[in-house]
């Protein structure tokens, strides 16, 4: 980064920013914790977990290529209670302006060796058409996050760009578009775990196949203006919550009964 640029300035110009460290290492290993106890089913996911991989044949035994699950905080809610969401939040506020709310939060996870990239594309190109395209992600790494087992990889100044064509992956259920790392601005982004970077909803990414021995957890969050975030559910666009909500309703009024 710049360090002649505010981290808002250098956000508005590159469509990315790290932001630091956002956890503590004991803070880390909590969040781990929790994460793990998802991606081991020890907390349902249910229909909430999918594969953003799953354009590409996965090898035997292994359930996805690249474990996304939405809304972890709502199907944990002490997720909410832990000190990520009120930071991140503040980091949002600085980025994209002080009427920033959580719009969604998502797990994505690239077990060992399980080596299939996340395709290039824009967030922005998944949602619904919204006056106001004020958006921000920040992507926090659980891990050391390195070019060879997934971290981010942004092309610098893409968020000015109108969105590119995308289209389905093979099998239909995700969306990709053109775009590679000898795209002039393209730069990855290393972080090390605790450490996060913030990128703009317009701006193009991706991530490399984890072809390490390790494990690549990552912890997502999204931010919007609070009256986008009424308008999209307005139009049923709430990234899966309320049916989250009402499965945790749901198991905890069976665990009350028992």
């Amino acid at each position: 980064m710049d360090t002649s640029l505010t981290r808002t300035q250098v956000f508005q110009r590159d469509g990315f920013a790290t932001t630091g460290k956002l956890l503590s290492p004991e803070e880390v290993e909590t969040y781990r914790e929790i994460y793990d106890k998802l991606l081991s089913g020890e907390i349902e996911a249910g229909d909430k977990r999918s594969d953003l991989g799953s354009h590409v044949p996965r090898r035997e035994g292994v359930s996805e290529n690249i474990t996304q699950i939405m809304w972890p905080s709502a199907l944990h809610p002490p997720l909410r209670e832990l000190p990520l969401h009120s930071r991140a939040l503040a980091v949002a506020r600085e980025l994209i302006g002080d009427d920033a709310m959580l719009d969604f939060d998502m797990m994505i996870h690239k077990a060992p060796r399980s080596g299939v990239p996340t395709p290039w594309h824009q967030d922005a190109a998944y949602w619904v058409d919204l006056p106001d395209t004020r958006a921000v992600s920040i992507w926090v790494a659980l891990d050391e996050a390195t070019v060879d087992n997934g971290c981010m990889w942004y092309i610098r100044g893409s968020h000015k760009e109108p969105l590119r064509p995308h289209r389905p992956t093979s099998d239909g259920k995700n969306i990709e578009c053109d775009c590679s790392e000898d795209e002039p601005g393209a730069t990855a982004v290393p972080l090390s775990p605790g450490e996060a970077v913030a990128h703009a909803g317009q701006t193009l990414h991706y991530s490399r196949g984890n072809t390490t021995d390790g494990t690549r957890r990552a912890y997502i969050l999204n931010y919007r203006p609070a009256e986008m975030i009424r308008l999209e559910r307005e139009q049923g666009a709430d990234h899966g919550l309320e049916k989250n909500e009402r499965k945790v309703r749901n198991r905890n009024a069976e665990d009350s009964e028992s």
